[in-house]
Formats: C-alpha cells, structure tokens, sequence
C-alpha cells in the first residue's frame, strides 16, 4: 500500500507525505515515510521506492535502509519529539538540510564525512557556532538507530567531534565583556521614553530595559514572568524554563529579585496576566535598531544581564548571592567576576531609577496650539 497525504503545517505551507505499508502474511513487513514540498516529488519518491521493494521480493531487509538519507532522520526528529524544540535547534537543523550530507544515506555518514561538514560551515562561521551545529546534529545521531532503526553511527559523530576538536574547527565561544556606558544607557532610555510618550500603545522599552538591568534577567525569560509569580514580599520572582545546558524546558526556579527591578516590575500595569505582555523577538528587534539609529556599536540587549550582574559584584555581593538572582547552578561560570574590587553602586544617584517608575501614558499627550 502506498499514498501520498497532504498537511498543513503551523507555518500554513502545505506538506506532501508520501507513505509506504507492506504487509506480509498478515504481519506488517515494511514501513516508511518521506515529507515533501511538492506532490510531484512525493509521487517520483514514492514510486522510485517502490520499484526497489518489488525488485527485492521477498527479502525486504536489504532495502529497508537504502535512500534513508539524513535528512529524513532530522525531519522525523523535529516531526516527532515531544519535547519542544529550541528556536535555535529548530533554525540550525533547518539549515543543515540545505548542505550536501543532508542527501546521503544514514548508514554511508562516517566520521570523515562529518568532519568535512564541519569544515565546510566553519569556513564563514565561528569555531562556537561550529560545535552548536554538531551538538545538535549530535542529538540526531543518538535518537536514529534506538527509535526509528535509521543507520546513524553515533560512534561517528563522538569520534568527528574529537577530530573537529583537535584541528580546531569547533571551539568555546569567547565570553562577552561589553558594558553599556552610563551615557549610553541614557541615550537608549531617553529615545525609548520618548517613543512611548509618542505612541503609548507601543512596548514600554525604557521598562523593559531597567528590568533587564537590575533583575539580570534574559529577554525571553522576561516575558515569561506572570504577576502570581512574581513574589513583592520575599522580593523573588519565578522563572519558568530557564535557559540551561542540559534541559531548560521544565527548569523553573525561584529568583532574588534586586529592588530596583521590584519596583520596576510593580510599576506596570496589571491589566494581563503577564508583567510585560511583549514578544521576545519584538524586544530584540526594537533594541538593535535603536542601537543602530543612535550609532551605539556592538551592544546587544543580553549585555544588559552581564551589567547587571557584574553591578551585584561592584556592590560587594558573593558568589551565592548573586547566583541567587542571576540563577547560575555553577558558580564556576561567574568565576570571571572574582576579580572586580568592590566600587560601589554606580547606578544608586541615577536619574533613570526614578524616572522609570513614572506612570506609563494611556494616550499620546494632546498638543495645544496657542494663537498669537
């Protein structure tokens, strides 16, 4: 039995799967899938496919890997995990398709082939962004032959990451050091402020940033933060999901809330469910065209929690206690800060700590035209 059936995806593009189901003596002998962009390619697959099974007769082991390329093991690996998918896993394994290997045989990727992908987007990517494409690609390997009996060696891809490694193709990602200059802070706030009394429908920016200051907190953490969980009298707020190594979905913890973000935070308005309602990607994209506009130079919106946590360490916080806001589990990565020599609070005299708890406008401010 074989069949093409047309989906829709999330996206609204449609999808062609073409099928195949042989049974043999009542028991099913055989069974494949193949996702495709176009009806005609799904029905040139499938009937290719079948040609094959025929030609096997009744010994259908020999064709039961053949044309099971990479490909189709990452597409049933982002079809079929329960799991939620990283933006960032999702968009690299999406990428990897577009490469040569995507189109070989599982069981023909050996460890030689993998370096040589590997070299090949190393050529205009960095030595970390190298190794995040094969640890994801890594997590293919590992699910393909265990669940779907898709010949993968993961044998190869340890041994591609040891050679990779060694070559130096992959790498750490160097740590960032940017700080935002008081007078660059000011800058930002004060154009922000300035957008948002002008169209008071728009996101509260200067908001979004002083929170992001002094709570130390990522974008998309912050828009995640609801009002039940944000605690006023412990000064905590909890953060669902946080980003982590090994697992973030499902990793919620408590977080020390400094008293800046506190009064922040409790300065919005309490009309949703959320402290602020906002899309991450909107926050992103708002923060680097303002940097661009104001000619503010390699500054990213994340460097704000580095800010942020670096202040705790001027103030003369310990290791624990800024890993109670930070919400670091290895203190070994806040290690870099060790050496910062207490030097006070910069921000305790800073015009901005009071003027982002004014009241957020409901409508623009009515112009009065005076006649001479």
């Amino acid at each position: 039995m074989a069949h093409i059936i047309e989906r829709k995806r999330k996206d609204g593009t449609v999808a062609y799967l073409a099928q195949i189901a042989i049974k043999r003596k009542g028991k099913w002998a055989h069974r494949e899938a193949r996702s495709f962009d176009r009806k005609s390619a799904a029905s040139s697959w499938l009937k290719k496919r079948m040609k094959e099974i025929d030609a096997a007769g009744d010994d259908l082991s020999s064709i039961r890997n053949r044309g099971r390329t990479l490909a189709d093991a990452i597409e049933r690996y982002t079809r079929e995990s329960v799991k939620e998918i990283g933006r960032t896993k999702a968009q690299v394994l999406r990428s990897i398709l577009e490469y040569d290997i995507a189109g070989m045989d599982c069981s023909d990727i050996q460890s030689h082939d993998i370096v040589a992908f590997a070299k090949e987007i190393g050529t205009s990517r960095t030595p970390s962004t190298v190794s995040n494409y094969l640890s994801h690609l890594g997590a293919v390997f590992a699910l393909a032959r265990p669940a779907w009996g898709m010949e993968l060696d993961q044998q190869a891809m340890k041994d591609a990451f040891v050679v990779c490694s060694r070559l130096g193709i992959t790498g750490k990602g160097r740590s960032r050091d940017r700080r935002p200059t008081l007078k660059e802070l000011d800058a930002l706030l004060t154009l922000f402020e300035q957008k948002h009394r002008h169209r008071p429908s728009s996101l509260p920016m200067h908001r979004v940033m002083g929170f992001a200051l002094f709570s130390t907190r990522r974008q998309e953490e912050i828009t995640r933060i609801t009002w039940k969980g944000l605690d006023a009298d412990h000064s905590r707020v909890f953060i669902t999901d946080m980003k982590h190594p090994g697992d973030k979905i499902g990793n919620d913890v408590w977080c020390d809330l400094p008293k800046p973000a506190l009064k922040i935070a409790l300065a919005m308005p309490k009309s949703k469910d959320r402290v602020f309602p906002y899309h991450s990607d909107t926050i992103s994209a708002a923060f680097t065209r303002a940097c661009k506009f104001l000619g503010i130079e390699d500054l990213r919106f994340h460097d704000l929690r580095h800010e942020g946590v670096t202040r705790l360490f001027e103030t003369g916080l310990s290791i624990p206690q800024v890993a109670a806001v930070s919400g670091h589990r290895s203190w070994s990565s806040l290690q870099r800060y060790t050496h910062i020599k207490q030097t006070g609070d910069k921000y305790e005299d800073w015009e901005w700590l009071d003027r982002l708890l004014q009241p957020l406008q409901t409508k623009p401010k009515r112009q009065i035209k005076i006649r001479s």
